[in-house]
């Protein structure tokens, strides 16, 4: 059996969840446990810290991980992202005393507390500044105003929390983070690794599209075409009411309520949206 090693909580714990279910793979029932063994795709699903993921996958211990690419980055392991998962979206971002700094480089000879030791040092050498990275676990947020640190890293969402103890983010982001799948480096294919790969490439793709169907007249099913093409190209059905057909295409899900106005204007009706939940483009 193939391993594969799941964040057992926080921000990405959930949505990994959804993806693997989504993708077919069983998930467990109860947040205490710690494997799940899925015996119809020949896996064994562990239940680990987010941060410990990328260190259990470059050991060879687990065949592949779904972890934050910041905490990839900071661990320094020896794995490789596969691809990116499309959840769990943040920022690495200095932050300091409101007005106190505006760059990178006001923070020489400063201390700097963060979480991510390891990241925040090669992003401090790229810039050629030399500071002091005092390394905590947990919440950095009040390590100034506690006298630890000039300025803090900290990943980021919607900066509120920073701004609730009186911070403000300065300077150009670290690095922008996600969720990915990863594996050791230099580790051979394997095909249930390039399956797991597929469908998790067919759930993020389905994400970005919905499906949708509508009827109308047969002389204006060009414009419609033109406005829903799908892949390959919509299907397209005669109604039983005569002049009339059904037609059903992939669109994106961004835009597809302009779609919908357009369709609307040339004259399509019973027009419906679905949600896809995996594809294979």
């Amino acid at each position: 059996m193939l391993r594969l090693a799941v964040p057992n909580k926080g921000s990405l714990s959930e949505a990994a969840q959804a993806m693997l279910k989504e993708a077919g793979y069983r998930s467990r029932r109860d947040s205490k446990e710690l494997v799940v063994v899925d015996d119809a795709n020949g896996w064994e699903l562990f239940f680990l810290r987010p941060r410990d993921i990328a260190v259990y996958v470059g050991e060879g211990t687990l065949d592949v991980g779904i972890t934050g690419r910041d905490m990839l980055i900071d661990s320094g392991a020896a794995v490789e992202e596969i691809m990116p998962l499309g959840f769990g979206a943040s920022t690495f971002r200095l932050a300091a005393a409101a007005g106190t700094m505006s760059s990178v480089h006001d923070l020489d000879g400063r201390r700097i507390a963060t979480s991510y030791a390891g990241l925040l040092d090669k992003y401090l050498s790229d810039q050629g500044v030399d500071a002091r990275v005092i390394k905590l676990d947990g919440a950095v947020e009040t390590a100034i105003r506690l006298g630890v640190a000039d300025a803090v890293a900290d990943v980021v969402e919607t900066g509120t929390t920073l701004r609730n103890v009186g911070l403000e983010v300065f300077g150009d982001p670290i690095m922008k983070s996600e969720a990915v799948l990863i594996k050791r480096q230099s580790a051979p294919d394997t095909p249930g690794v390039d399956q797991l790969v597929r469908r998790f490439q067919g759930v993020v793709q389905a994400r970005d599209f919905v499906m949708m169907d509508y009827d109308i007249r047969a002389e204006r099913i060009e414009e419609a075409i033109a406005l829903t093409p799908g892949m390959e190209g919509p299907t397209v059905s005669p109604l039983h009411r005569e002049g009339w057909v059904a037609v059903r295409a992939m669109v994106r899900r961004k835009n597809h309520q302009q779609v919908m106005d357009q369709l609307w204007d040339i004259g399509a009706r019973a027009i419906l949206v679905t949600d896809i939940y995996a594809c294979r483009l």
